[in-house]
This record gives structure tokens, sequence and C-alpha cells, in this order.
């Protein structure tokens, strides 16, 4: 197929999807996303989509490629194409700045039907985790990541850095962690890592889903010292083996998205905020084995 055959295919899964759970889709703010990548659907995982209960995602449902081929940075062409501002902010600089300094082995990409363009991940090798110490010295990441090292050191993900995800329409930054050692996932721990970051007690639905936890990962801002996120995630290829309930309306949406074939897989995922948690899962049109699961 080609890249535009593929776009199309991909298209009518996103729209379809959107019209099972009653939300709006605009051509012009979907295709722009598809036509422009649309070569990266003979390289990657075709397509994912994700619901979030919290409410700044209220009323879209998200989408998600991976991996675009990793010598082709998204950025510039997100710029070219009009799907992102262009900006003197450093979340402008900061992708470019990783590519200059890291082996990146490969990228995603984030949109939302209603929001559009949203983030591109940088990925690197699961053999090639990086250095915080090394990331700090990135000229264009917040100053957060580094008064907060201390902080993830102690907790042993000093050397487990997986992806780097910028955030362009919310202006924050991911920091995903892999390999990431067992103690991190303890109810104590996370109770403990959580109250030092000043976020809320975590629920027992959390410490449940924490405990089968494949990574976690952390929201950085250039507005704030403090970290704003923790995220935990769980694969699954069946739901109801998960360690806690799923919620309706995420359940709905499981059964709402069409599916292209092959072993069906999914990522429920935790998010705990000041404002509390919030939950997301995450199911694929299409699944390639071996493709990294984002939460």
């Amino acid at each position: 197929m080609s890249g535009n055959s593929d776009a199309e295919e991909m298209y009518s899964a996103v729209t379809e999807t959107a019209r099972r759970l009653g939300v709006s889709c605009s051509r012009d703010t979907v295709w722009p996303v598809l036509s422009a990548y649309g070569e990266a659907f003979e390289h990657a995982m075709p397509l994912a989509f994700r619901m979030v209960t919290g409410a700044h995602h209220a009323g879209d449902l998200d989408c998600r490629f991976v991996t675009y081929p990793k010598d082709r940075n998204p950025y510039p062409l997100a710029l070219s194409e009009g799907l992102i501002p262009k900006t003197s902010h450093p979340v402008g600089a900061l992708l470019p700045d990783i590519e200059e300094r890291f082996p990146v082995d490969g990228y995603g990409i984030d949109f939302g039907v209603v929001g559009g363009f949203t983030k591109i991940y940088a990925g690197f090798t699961p053999d090639g985790l990086q250095e915080l110490s090394k990331l700090i010295e990135v000229p264009a990441m917040p100053s957060s990541l580094a008064g907060n090292a201390d902080f993830f050191v102690r907790h042993g993900l000093g050397d487990k850095v997986a992806f780097v995800a910028v955030d362009y329409l919310h202006r924050t930054v991911n920091v995903y962690f892999n390999d990431v050692p067992a103690a991190c996932f303890e109810a104590g721990t996370i109770r403990s890592m959580l109250r030092e970051n000043g976020l809320p007690e975590p629920s027992e639905r959390m410490l449940g889903l924490g405990g089968r936890a494949f990574g976690l990962y952390v929201t950085l801002s250039w507005d704030s010292p403090a970290i704003e996120r923790f995220c935990f995630g769980v694969t699954t290829t069946d739901l109801s083996s998960l360690p806690v309930p799923v919620e309706p309306r995420l359940e709905k949406f499981a059964r709402s998205v069409p599916y292209g074939g092959g072993e069906r897989k999914f990522v429920y995922g935790v998010a705990a905020t000041a404002e509390g948690e919030y939950y997301k899962l995450e199911t694929h049109y299409k699944w390639n084995p071996g493709t990294v699961a984002f939460i």
C-alpha cells in the first residue's frame, strides 16, 4: 500500500471510532496529520487509540502511531505542514537538542481528533537506556529535571530513561523510565514518592495497578519546579485480568474501537496529579509484536 492509501485506511479507522464514541471528528483536523506522516504507516505499528478520564481530555479521542523511522525527526515536518506553530519557547528546541546529543532509535506521534497535533516521542533502544545526568545537560530541557534529579537517583532511575516526549500543546515534557526497580512499584514506595512531591495519597486502585506496572513516567514543565504528574501503566491482552476494575466509560471505549487483526493488546494507566487521579486506556487498531508500549 502507498503512504496515501495507508493514511486513508487509518483515517477511516479514526472516523469510525470517533463515531462510535460520539466524539466530533473533523477531516480538517485529522487528515493533515495522517497525510503528512502517511509513509510512517509502512514502518510503524499503524495506529493506537486512547481515552482518558481526566477533565482536560473530555470530549476528545487521542490517537498515536509509533515508530516513525528513526532517521526522520517528525518535528520539522510538523512545522512545515502547519501542524504546530513556530515558537521561540524552549519547547521548540528540545527535540532537535535531543536528536543532536542522543542515539534516537525511533519516534512516535500523538494527536487528538478534536485538539489536533499534540506530542512527539523520541525513544532509545531497550539496551541503550539513557542517563539522567546527560539529559539534564540538554540546553532546552526544563530545569525541573535537574531540580528533581536526586529524587530519581535515590529511586534507582538515574540510568533508566527510555523515552522523552515533548507536548507542544501544553508545553510539557514526559520522561519515561523502563527497567524500573521493583521497589518503585511497592505500595509503600508509591505512597512516599507521591507524598514527597506534594501529590495526594494514592487510592487502592492506583496501588493495585502499580504492583503490576511495566514502567513509569513523570511530567515536567518550564513553569514549575515540581514534578507535575506521575503515571504507572499495565499491559494486558485481557482487561478482566487486571487487578482493578476498569471504568465503564473506558470499557465502552475498548468495545468500540475497530480492530485490524492479530493479538489484541491494551495499556491501562493511572496518573497522579495535584488535582487527583485519572485513568487512561489505550488499545490498538493494529499491533506489531515488539512494538514498545507507552502509558
